[in-house]
């Protein structure tokens, strides 16, 4: 069996169809915090059980009779993060799981300075020490995002935010379809994969002429000092401005085919995602 933690998110519940795509309903299950937000997926012959990464006991409960378990990077950031993390290994490794694969981000890092990318690279640490076979998807960045950088564009016109480098925006579809491929085709990879990632990196200059197009006003790109920014958003833009500040050092300009070889086709472009809104 494989299980899908955080199935009612947005790329666990994307890569759960993608699986019953490929396998019987009976032989996937996922783990889930809120057992009646996948009632549908309960429906269609999926098993469904509670599964908190704050509950180790719900987790043995969720992960029982898995082969593999999908480990969807939790919400949270720091410590939080690694412990909740360390309890899912922990469960996995307890309920017999024989292979981890989790959801790691192509600017995975211990020194980052986006405070995401260094959980990402401890957690990847404690899945090498857990004695469990494991795959580390180093996704590339999610092209949602470069979608919520863009706000308001296209009413004010503009987007300000600090200085950026060039990202490689890559769509959730691709990545769910990516992750459903690496649980059936065991072998493809061991340990941390190539960075999954779309054909091209962009940055924020770009992002504004690309909704510039498709919208047909005249978006343009204004630099803000990090003050500025912060003056602005408050509280949450320090995790934005570890990101800035990881793009400009081009954690996240690396564009691999690694990706579009496992689709067999081209990865979406980060104007095929904006051209859906």
């Amino acid at each position: 069996m494989i299980v899908v933690t955080g199935a009612t998110g947005l790329l666990g519940g994307a890569v759960v169809e993608r699986l019953l795509a490929r396998r019987p309903a009976e032989e996937i299950g996922v783990s889930v915090r809120d057992p009646t937000k996948a009632a549908a997926l309960a429906d269609r012959g999926v098993r469904v059980r509670r599964g908190d990464y704050d509950d180790a006991a719900s987790l043995a409960h969720a992960f029982a009779g898995a082969d593999q378990l999908l480990l969807v990077s939790a919400a949270a950031t720091g410590e939080t993060a690694l412990r909740q993390h360390r309890t899912a290994i922990d469960a996995a490794r307890r309920a017999g799981v024989r292979r981890v694969v989790y959801t790691s981000h192509m600017g995975a890092n211990p020194a980052s300075a986006f405070a995401p990318m260094v959980d990402h690279a401890a957690t990847e640490a404690l899945l090498a020490d857990s004695g469990l076979a494991f795959t580390a998807l180093r996704n590339g960045f999610y092209a949602a995002s470069g979608r919520m950088l863009l706000g308001r564009a296209v009413e004010t016109l503009d987007v300000a935010a600090p200085a950026d480098g060039p990202v490689s925006w890559t769509a959730h579809d691709d990545l769910a379809d990516a992750a459903a491929i690496v649980l059936t085709d065991e072998g493809r990879f061991e340990g941390a994969t190539p960075p999954l990632t779309g054909s091209a990196a962009v940055d924020l200059a770009g992002l504004a002429a690309v909704a510039a197009e498709l919208t047909g006003r005249p978006i343009t790109r204004t630099v803000v000092t990090d003050a500025q920014y912060r003056e602005r958003l408050g509280p949450a833009a320090e995790l934005l401005l570890g990101m800035f500040a990881a793009s400009r050092a081009g954690e996240f300009a690396a564009v691999d085919p690694t990706l579009g070889e496992l689709l067999g086709r081209p990865p979406l472009t980060v104007r095929d995602v904006l051209a859906k809104d």
